[in-house]
């Protein structure tokens, strides 16, 4: 979300974040990049007031349900603004790889015909571009599910800054750095599943293979089950919310990533690449980070087999190198923001200005709009109603 952000201040926007979200202490300070904040309720009419007062040329919605609940009154109120779905990543995705996890199944035939596609799907017909942050989903949404290509954008994370040669050898080299670590949101599911899997099934061989190494794990919002796992004993720590991962990442030798399931792109992959720690995951971590076979991390679906990389790379300074230096490489030729931020700005300048050629093309997100107005307009009347 910063990043785009950042991309609509250099087009020149004015921006406003609404959020029915409560800030917290960890909330971006939006205000001191000049952006005002308003905070909005759900299934009220104050915001259709806010919003015809504010009057957008451009509308973004944070995941498909936002869209749901606010789609219509912004087709409703300002029918002439560009309205843009910021999918993050595919939750029906997700969602479905979830399932097939839980049900022991193999991902790759995780069922995706679900309701949750359904919904998120007609969100994408309904809304005028729809970004996409990894090339495997863009390929899903054409191929497996007919999305007209220009419903979409690729816009994966971008790096602003080139990784300077100065700043390579300031990162801390094979023998200066220790341990491994596990980084992620643990409200995000996949992460959760992860470092169960590292307790159960992977750390029991690092442990033993390397007397001296430490398991540290990173990441806010970290539940009492996983909490209870925090062992200094065993050399396992859960270590929780940090400032500055980068620094965390710069001292690490590996970083373990066992998600067995998953969508999008891995913001703690990337972070890797830029720090100069290579990584070994499985084949849904590294999905989207590359197009074809790299040596940019190490990849492994068997627990068994994941744990003998680890030890490898832990042990191996030549292997270690090589996937660290494919890494640094990775990011300069996939994800660095000038190959990206002035296509994205010439492709918004286009939809605004020929916005109803645009949606006559693809007229069937109109029915589609037409459709949920009527069903989800006075639902969430009847909310309204209902709690005055």
């Amino acid at each position: 979300m910063l990043q785009l952000i950042d991309l609509f201040l250099e087009q020149g926007f004015e921006s406003t974040f609404a959020s029915t979200a409560v800030k917290s202490e960890r909330s971006v300070d939006l205000a001191s990049l000049q952006i005002e904040e308003i905070a909005i309720q759900l299934n009220d009419a104050s915001f259709d007031f806010f919003l015809k007062e504010l009057a957008p040329d451009v509308v973004l919605f944070d995941r498909f349900i936002t869209e749901e609940q606010f789609g219509w009154r912004v087709a409703e109120t300002c029918p002439e603004a560009l309205r843009i779905l910021d999918t993050e990543d595919l939750h029906f995705l997700r969602k479905a790889r979830e399932e097939a996890f839980k049900k022991d199944i193999p991902i790759t035939k995780a069922n995706l015909f679900t309701e949750s596609a359904k919904r998120e799907l007609a969100s994408i017909l309904r809304c005028d571009v729809s970004l996409i942050i990894s090339e495997v989903e863009v390929k899903l949404l054409l191929e497996t599910f007919k999305i007209p290509e220009g419903l979409l954008w690729y816009l994966p994370f971008l790096v602003a800054e080139e990784i300077s040669e100065v700043q390579k050898k300031q990162h801390a080299n094979f023998e200066e750095r220790q341990h491994f670590i596990a980084v992620g949101n643990m409200k995000h599911a996949p992460n959760v599943a992860s470092i169960k899997i590292l307790k159960e099934h992977i750390w029991p061989t690092l442990q033993q293979k390397f007397p001296q190494a430490e398991l540290h794990i990173y990441g806010a919002y970290v539940p009492q089950q996983l909490q209870e796992m925090h062992n200094p004993k065993d050399r396992f720590f859960i270590k929780g919310w940090v400032q500055d991962i980068s620094e965390i990442m710069q001292k690490a030798r590996v970083q373990v990533a066992p998600l067995p399931f998953g969508a999008g792109l891995k913001g703690k992959i990337l972070d890797a690449f830029q720090n100069g720690l290579p990584t070994v995951t499985t084949s849904i971590g590294a999905e989207g980070m590359y197009e074809r076979a790299s040596k940019a991390t190490i990849i492994a679906d068997d627990w068994k087999d994941f744990s003998s990389q680890a030890v490898r790379l832990y042990k191996e300074k030549t292997a270690w190198l090589a996937v660290q230096n494919e890494g640094y490489s990775i990011v300069m030729n996939r994800f660095q923001k000038n190959r990206f931020a002035i296509p994205f700005a010439e492709r918004i300048s286009f939809l605004i200005e020929n916005l109803k050629k645009h949606r006559e093309q693809h007229f069937i997100g109109q029915i589609l709009q037409y459709k949920t107005v009527q069903a989800t307009k006075y639902m969430s009347k009847w909310i309204e109603e209902k709690g005055s």
